[in-house]
């Protein structure tokens, strides 16, 4: 069996930028030949029910566009490369935990997902497209998201919306701007309610989530001597687990009231709940001997707890280095991850 780090490298090298993945796809289909394999789109479910407890390893197989990064390298005790943190270390641990024959023989099925399209727009990630196709997954009773962590044990997840403002005013020619109305200045009141906005400390089981929002993007005008009469704004909220879609979106409008002329939500992820006295949960805590962290930013948890699936976000990879031209990985996370994880699905 090839090493982990072999393994980080193979799929490092194989490029699977959003939207790009088909390629990593065949070529993990064809490493698992001869397992019971699943494909729906480009993405595997690896594994198949034989009646014991069902737990779930579940990562995305793509990465965020290619920014130069050279083919994966080691430099010290890291190895580098796109997607060597986000999440090609925790696809790697996944594929070596999948083969082990202790784990396959062990008290649990252990089915790993592959899915692709994380990397982009809510509606467009296909984790839910092979949880309707494949049913039987959310009959699981755990499930362990392997997006990088630092190792720790962070639990549930903030939810994510993105926004737009628009706000309308009158053209006219800058030298007369008293014949028009200047959208942008509309947006002058909601700008300073933003800047004056102080993120919400939400604590649930023992962690503290923050809610926030603000404006991300900006655009309005049409030349630089016309008075602009549109003007729009894009504000991502983060909204805390104590809160549903319908109640955040109830929150925001009340934020805005009628400073702004038109609110359009333009996508949506929901929030994941924290898991609380789960078993499976406190056998990894025990296990692991991992901080527990609030995910501040949104996995795809939520999207298991929408199908009754309750997990954890637990992998190899530093979240501050997720997405930078310089990512890496330091190697010992992986051999951590996988030995944690093994104990955790060969114990019960």
């Amino acid at each position: 069996m090839a090493s982990l780090l072999d393994t980080l490298t193979w799929l490092i090298d194989v490029p699977s930028p959003y939207g790009s993945e088909e390629r990593l796809c065949d070529e993990l289909e064809a490493y698992f030949e001869g397992h019971p394999v699943t494909r729906v789109g480009n993405g595997l479910v690896v594994g198949e029910r034989t009646g014991k407890p069902l737990l779930l390893l579940v990562g995305h197989i793509d990465t965020v566009p290619h920014q130069g990064q050279p083919p994966a390298y080691v430099e010290g005790d890291r190895l580098h490369g796109l997607g060597a943190s986000d999440m090609k270390s925790g696809v790697a641990v996944m594929i070596h935990l999948l083969e082990d024959p202790d784990v396959e023989s062990g008290p649990y099925d252990v089915i790993g997902v592959f899915y692709d399209r994380e990397e982009g727009p809510i509606e467009e990630n296909q984790l839910r497209t092979i949880l309707t196709a494949v049913p039987w997954l959310t009959d699981a009773e755990f499930a362990v998201v392997l997006e990088p962590t630092n190792l720790d044990l962070e639990e549930g997840c903030n939810g994510a919306m993105n926004i737009t403002l628009h706000f309308e005013g009158k053209s006219a020619h800058s030298a007369r701007p008293w014949l028009g109305e200047n959208a942008i200045l509309k947006a002058t009141a909601l700008l300073d309610k933003f800047a004056a906005y102080e993120p919400r400390p939400v604590e649930i089981n023992g962690l503290t989530f923050y809610e926030v929002m603000g404006p991300t993007l900006a655009s309005g005008g049409v030349a630089r001597n016309i008075i602009p009469k549109d003007f729009e704004l894009n504000v991502s909220y983060r909204f805390t687990p104590d809160r549903t879609i319908e109640e955040a979106e109830e929150h925001f409008r009340s934020f805005v009231g009628d400073l702004a002329d038109e609110i359009v939500f333009v996508d949506r992820a929901p929030s994941g709940p924290v898991p609380e006295h789960d078993p499976h949960l406190e056998r990894l805590e025990v296990i692991s001997q991992a901080r527990r962290q609030p995910k501040q930013g949104w996995t795809d948890v939520a999207r298991l707890a929408e199908f009754g699936v309750p997990g954890i976000n637990y992998g190899p990879g530093e979240t501050a280095l997720a997405h930078q031209v310089e990512e890496s990985v330091p190697i010992g996370h992986l051999d951590t991850a996988f030995s944690v994880l093994k104990r955790w699905l060969t114990e019960r």
